[in-house]
């Protein structure tokens, strides 16, 4: 009984570990394997027995029988008068097995293999938690925020895991309190030592592909497949959806009335500018809904330099490009096509009109960029735009605005 008292106070934390009898006892031999090969230099000559279902084990000693003048190694050998008085009948070449006492190792070697155990147990835990979380890759999880640094945020799940939100995982607008619920994809797992490092992500298409699957049933039925996801995270994103029944109309399943459906996404991801196209294998097609809102006139595509021209009419243009030139950039990347802008417009107007960058002596080098985000590049093209609406989309002041216009007109009026 002394081995299972000692096997007791040696596992006593297995219940917060949930780690079972026969995984215990199975750490257990391996604990005192290391222990005997480190007091007698081998454990070969050491039997283990194991009861999982009592949770005891005991330690049997082999030993080979010599003559007492004869005793070179006493681990390995025993005296013939040692041995009879285990057992009157003995001879010398015969086999002795005696029991080991754990207790009889002493204090300071019972307190060594208390600790091993510890280490072998939670070894064992990081392995099955790294497992765990490897099956979960691409996954959406949730877990609570339970430190906010400055480069990274520290999320634990009802288990107690510590999860790792980086700042350049996040969205932009992200901000957390301690206690908020976090939703992302588990990115990857790494072990750094022996303790698992589990990255979660928000700014991954995967996430965005992943809450599709959550929030829109045909998707999670498999009845709508999301074919492709591109995004600018907080900012943006086009998300291209197909359907093998002709009777499902995926955009529509996926936006819903009034939007409802996708607003939840939308929600989850800071107000991010969700695009739901469908999906064609007509490139050219594929292309015009991929530059939606703009309406283009015709496309000229270059299969071998993955290179299309896209002619659209001037009032289009700026559509096209978007806010920032992420519609054009967005839609570049979900096609898998470079695309170039070509305007159409009044040939008189085009072969009188002027390059903005020709007014750098007279207007700032960031003002003109600001222009060209929203495809705005020529003086004629900015003279066309309400002011209003230029404000609403570039950065710049209505003032600043008036300003270009005035050094533009004169251009004209000279």
């Amino acid at each position: 009984m002394e081995n299972l008292a000692l096997i007791d106070s040696f596992s006593e934390f297995k219940d917060d570990k949930l780690i079972d009898r026969v995984t215990l006892m199975a750490i257990l031999e391996d604990v005192f394997r290391n222990a005997l090969k480190k007091k007698f230099g081998s454990d070969d000559n050491f039997d283990i027995i194991i009861n999982p279902d009592k949770g005891d084990m005991e330690i049997w000693q082999r030993r080979v029988i010599v003559a007492d003048d004869d005793l070179d190694l006493d681990h390995l050998e025993i005296t013939l008068t040692e041995a009879r008085k285990i057992e009157p009948d003995f001879e010398i070449g015969e086999e002795v097995s005696e029991e080991v006492k754990l207790i009889d190792l002493g204090r300071r070697a019972i307190l060594a293999l208390r600790q091993n155990l510890i280490s072998k147990i939670h070894e064992h835990d990081n392995t099955n938690l790294y497992k765990q979380f490897k099956d979960l890759i691409g996954e959406i999880y949730t877990a609570e925020v339970h430190h906010v640094r400055p480069r990274v945020v520290i999320l634990i799940d009802d288990e107690g895991n510590e999860i790792i939100l980086p700042k350049e995982k996040q969205i932009p607008s992200d901000f957390f309190r301690k206690g908020d619920n976090v939703r992302g994809i588990i990115e990857s797992v790494e072990l750094k030592g022996n303790k698992p490092q589990i990255i979660m992500s928000r700014t991954s298409e995967k996430f965005l592909e992943k809450l599709f699957e959550q929030e829109i049933p045909e998707v999670f039925d498999g009845l709508i497949m999301v074919k492709n996801v591109v995004r600018i995270p907080g900012e943006k994103a086009k998300v291209a959806v197909d359907s093998y029944d002709d009777r499902i109309d995926p955009v529509g399943a996926c936006v819903g009335m009034k939007g409802s459906r996708i607003h939840g996404i939308v929600r989850e991801l800071g107000n991010e500018n969700i695009d739901v196209i469908n999906y064609t294998s007509n490139i050219q097609l594929y292309i015009t809904r991929a530059l939606s809102p703009a309406k283009v006139s015709s496309i000229k595509i270059n299969e071998e330099t993955k290179r299309a021209e896209v002619f659209l009419k001037l009032e289009e243009v700026s559509k096209a490009i978007g806010r920032g030139g992420h519609n054009i950039k967005l839609a570049g990347q979900l096609t898998g096509y470079e695309l170039d802008v070509i305007r159409e417009g009044n040939v008189a107007e085009e072969e009188d009109d002027v390059e903005l960058t020709e007014f750098s002596d007279e207007i700032d080098e960031w003002v003109i960029e600001e222009f060209a985000k929203i495809g705005l590049d020529t003086a004629r093209s900015i003279l066309k735009q309400d002011v209003n609406d230029l404000v609403r989309r570039t950065d710049l002041e209505e003032e600043t605005i008036l300003d270009v216009m005035r050094i533009l007109k004169e251009e004209f009026n000279a």
